[in-house]
């Protein structure tokens, strides 16, 4: 659909129940700008991970950029990178469940296996310390039948999520990585309010 900027119009409902296909017109109409610029939002809200270190090593978002340097300089695709990115963008407001968090955001514009990847790496990563915890560390076990998304998810912890807490390490900034946030929301979605999603 072709960008057109809103005028603000609104619907006349005050039950969707009542809604009529003229109301569905103005509201994908003026709603579209808003829903295309998710990608900005998203960046704008990564940027709160900032300064905020819940006791570890380096900051979240210092966490985030360096999992994704270390991606990008791994050969790994967009997609990919823009996972690692966004892994745990859930800290703010998933303090219990920050995989989920950020595997919705995800979801409509990545693949399946990634977005599975991303779903469950809080369960992965917990192999490392969840014995620190009283916790079972081998809870990733479960997922052990699946064994390609099990590679998937354990090499992802491994290699881009675990090591990237290192002080001063070097990190490209997040400006790098804006244009591919950009890139990959502005895919496409597939999500049960489009005709491609359901």
């Amino acid at each position: 659909m072709k960008s057109i900027a809103p005028t603000g119009a609104r619907a006349s409902f005050s039950d969707i129940a009542q809604s009529t296909p003229e109301d569905w017109e103005i509201i994908n109409r003026e709603a579209h700008p808003y829903d295309s610029a998710v990608g900005e939002r998203v960046i704008e809200h990564l940027k709160l991970l900032e300064g905020e270190f819940g006791g570890f090593p380096v900051d979240r978002l210092n966490h985030s950029l360096q999992s994704a340097t270390l991606a990008h300089r791994d050969g790994r695709d967009t997609e990919y990178v823009v996972c690692a990115l966004l892994h745990d963008i859930g800290d703010t407001l998933g303090s219990y469940n920050h995989s989920d968090i950020a595997a919705a955001i995800l979801h409509p514009f990545v693949s399946p296996d990634n977005h599975w990847m991303i779903k469950h790496h809080g369960i992965f990563q917990g192999y490392f310390y969840f014995q620190y915890l009283g916790l079972d560390r081998n809870m990733r076990e479960r997922y052990r039948d699946q064994p390609e998304l099990f590679h998937l998810t354990e090499e992802f912890c491994a290699k881009y999520d675990g090591p990237a807490f290192v002080k001063d390490a070097d990190v490209l900034p997040l400006s790098f990585f804006e244009p591919m946030v950009r890139e990959i929301f502005s895919r496409s979605p597939h999500s049960i309010y489009t005709k491609s999603g359901n």
